[in-house]
């Protein structure tokens, strides 16, 4: 199983509910920490390891910390394999009740956890904690949506499968979603090519 697969798989599995509330600005949000505790078991059943770092980079006046998730796999042959998503973050100049070490912790999660959103499209709505515009009613809370493959993409996985039963876990995974009966086709066509393959039929 590729790493694609195996992150795919992730993607389509995780759910992480704003289940935090900021008293102050009453909204609901999810923390770098829930993304983390959502993922570990997922990521240990798919053989991926993940790793986050920061670095801190001037941009013209301002200070911001770019923040890098990373996963990795090992592969059949030896060789590890992996994929980062960047995100960044600004260092406010000061706030209230923080000091240099906290704004900077601060930056820090921010940026963490929105790279962790980009690499296992955890949510694609902007949360209400990184406007912080206390002024404005928050509107309800749209439930998490678990992104569905292109069928370009689905059919790509399916031909990129190294081994029989990588190719029916792909398959399997791919029919958990809802599909229209042209695309239901051109899925039921693709695996049977790739399955003639591996019986070592024509396809």
């Amino acid at each position: 199983m590729t790493i694609h697969d195996k992150l795919l798989i992730v993607q389509s599995t995780v759910s992480v509910p704003k289940e935090n509330t900021n008293t102050f600005g009453k909204y609901k949000y999810r923390s770098c920490e829930d993304i983390l505790e959502a993922l570990k078991p997922l990521l240990k059943e798919n053989d991926l390891v993940l790793t986050l770092t920061d670095a801190v980079e001037q941009i013209g006046e301002r200070y911001y910390v770019r923040a890098t998730a990373t996963v990795t796999t090992m592969l059949e042959s030896g060789d590890s394999v992996s994929l980062s998503v960047n995100a960044l973050a600004r260092e406010e100049h000061d706030k209230k009740g923080m000091d240099a070490a906290q704004i900077t912790g601060a930056a820090s999660s921010y940026a963490r956890k929105y790279a962790l959103n980009g690499l296992f499209c955890i949510d694609d709505t902007k949360d209400a904690d990184a406007t912080n515009e206390h002024d404005k009613k928050t509107a309800p809370e749209k439930p998490v949506v678990r992104r569905k493959p292109t069928l370009l993409q689905a059919m790509e996985y399916m031909t990129g499968s190294k081994t029989k039963q990588e190719l029916e876990t792909v398959h399997d995974r791919v029919l958990t979603y809802e599909w229209s009966d042209i695309d239901h086709e051109a899925i039921a066509t693709c695996y049977a090519n790739v399955n003639k393959k591996f019986n070592g039929e024509a396809a």
